[in-house]
């Protein structure tokens, strides 16, 4: 799926091209190991969303996969000849362009979903309602992307173009791809009817949603700077009442050039308000900062009992 991974396969793209991990970096075979089930699994779900949900009820994805579906329609033609020929060209650019471990692991998410759904072709799907069949198909294909990209890899080479263009052009990654998916999604009128093609927008953005989800998880991660004079009783209140440990950070303001202490702390989505509340408590004018993180890992972030 394009459009909804844009982020993640510009990171993996850095990380395989221009990002390398230092040469004497342990490398744990377990994760590898991990990570190639992993894609193994997300590739097959996706097999398992298309053939058993959208194809059959005439609903398509976007990017590569989209006009896969809509050529396979068209010629009657298996759906998994058109995936791996039409992704190969992307994936050699990707191979010149981005990184060889970005391309491998995208080829071999693309052959598993061509030749899952080549498998699956015979099966007779789990349901002939659009609608149904949008929601549950969004929401597989959605987990099985998301899972791919959590592996290092993409289910779609469009995505890979879209990475290309963006850095020798002044658009994002993301208006790229929402660019070539409207031109998709709106072919798909004219190939299975507007009704479809309507469905069609219902399965991306429910599989876009669903990607987020798989790879930030339900309880998503925030991280918060505090600026106040009060920072050491803000400090307190945030380990007792929240059961966060907080780091103070130096600051010096760039205009007053005075010294500032700043908080930095990691909280849950759902901690946010009360947060607020004990910052406001503390500081009505204190400076607060808070941003979205996709993952956090080792430290202390472990909460504590609170009281």
């Amino acid at each position: 799926m394009a459009g909804s991974s844009n982020t993640q396969i510009a990171d993996s793209a850095k990380l395989s091209h221009g990002e390398q991990q230092p040469l004497n970096a342990p490398t744990s075979k377990l994760r590898v190991l991990t990570r190639i089930i992993v894609m193994l699994i997300g590739a097959g779900m996706v097999a398992v969303a298309l053939e058993i949900f959208l194809v059959n009820n005439s609903i398509i994805d976007g990017g590569i996969t989209g006009i896969s579906i809509m050529l396979a329609h068209l010629f009657h033609l298996p759906l998994g000849i058109f995936l791996t020929l039409l992704n190969l060209p992307f994936l050699f650019l990707g191979y010149k362009q981005i990184g060889k471990t970005f391309a491998f692991s995208t080829l071999a998410a693309v052959l598993v979903m061509s030749v899952g759904t080549a498998l699956l072709e015979p099966v007779r799907p789990i349901t002939l309602d659009p609608l149904l069949a949008a929601i549950f198909g969004g929401v597989i294909l959605g987990a099985g992307v998301g899972m791919v990209i959590r592996a290092g890899g993409s289910t779609d080479g469009s995505e890979i173009v879209a990475i290309l263009i963006n850095k020798k052009t002044p658009f994002s990654v993301g208006e790229i791809i929402m660019f070539i998916n409207v031109f998709i999604l709106t072919s798909a009128g004219f190939v299975f009817g507007w009704n479809n093609a309507m469905y069609s927008l219902i399965a991306y953005f429910i599989a876009f949603k669903v990607i987020d989800i798989t790879n930030e998880g339900i309880d998503q991660s925030k991280s918060v700077w505090i600026i106040s004079d009060k920072y050491k009783e803000i400090g307190d209140a945030l380990t007792s009442r929240l059961g966060r440990g907080v780091t103070y950070l130096e600051g010096e303001g760039a205009y007053s050039g005075d010294s500032k202490k700043v908080i930095f702390v990691v909280i849950t989505r759902l901690e946010e308000a009360k947060l607020k509340s004990i910052v406001g408590d503390w500081d009505p004018d204190a400076f607060l900062a808070v941003g979205n993180i996709h993952d956090v890992k080792g430290g202390r972030f472990k909460k504590k009992d609170i009281h």
